[in-house]
């Protein structure tokens, strides 16, 4: 696996550097120009832009190296969300609102970034994806108090382990202190059509 220094970027919606930027994470092994389609669903007013993930593997990209799916490498994911920091930092000062949004791999990201700086961000969608436990982030009870999130999951996803599916869904929904929107269906390891109604009621919910 090769680590990638520049940050691709793709971007969809409001061009205004004050608005909020909701920044979408795709899927282990995906690329920015695939999940930013998601856009087109989404509310307008925010800006949201794409980010593609640091590490090359195969014929995409990975945020994190793996000890098996959905089990970061601790220093690897240490390492890329100092990187991701850097980025954000840069784009978004102090007081612009930001939210993630991650798919899959993407999901254990943005889970690493509001574990370890959950004042950072003004919300979470973990969408199909387990939060990094044992990674080296703390995941204590009340981590995320008043931190909005949602997590959507699938009942016929057979690619996240169903072990890490349901901590995180219980993690979130009992432990975690945060205001959880929770929705589960009847899909696979896929974006639904009511996910994505929820995630667009979700994001028009949160403090511009």
């Amino acid at each position: 696996m090769t680590t990638q220094t520049m940050v691709h970027t793709a971007t969809y919606g409001s061009t205004d550097p004050a608005a909020p930027l909701v920044v979408l994470l795709h899927g282990r092994g995906s690329h920015e120009q695939e999940i930013i389609q998601l856009a087109r669903h989404l509310p307008a007013g925010p800006a949201y832009v794409a980010v593609r993930a640091p590490i090359a593997e195969g014929g995409g990209f990975a945020w994190f190296a793996n000890r098996g799916i959905g089990r970061p490498v601790a220093e690897s994911l240490a390492e890329t969300m100092g990187w991701f920091r850097t980025w954000l930092d840069d784009v978004a000062p102090s007081g612009r609102p930001v939210v993630l949004v991650g798919f899959s791999g993407g999901a254990a990201f943005a889970g690493g970034l509001i574990l370890q700086e959950p004042a950072r961000f003004a919300g979470a969608a973990i969408l199909y994806g387990t939060l990094p436990f044992d990674a080296g982030v703390p995941v204590e009870d009340d981590r995320l108090a008043d931190l909005p999130v949602l997590v959507a999951q699938g009942e016929a996803d057979h690619v996240i382990p169903r072990d890490l599916l349901d901590r995180t869904w219980c993690y979130l929904l009992h432990r975690s202190g945060a205001p959880t929107t929770a929705h589960r269906d009847e899909g696979a390891h896929g974006i639904t059509a009511t996910a994505l109604h929820e995630l667009r009621s979700w994001i028009t919910t949160l403090p511009a």
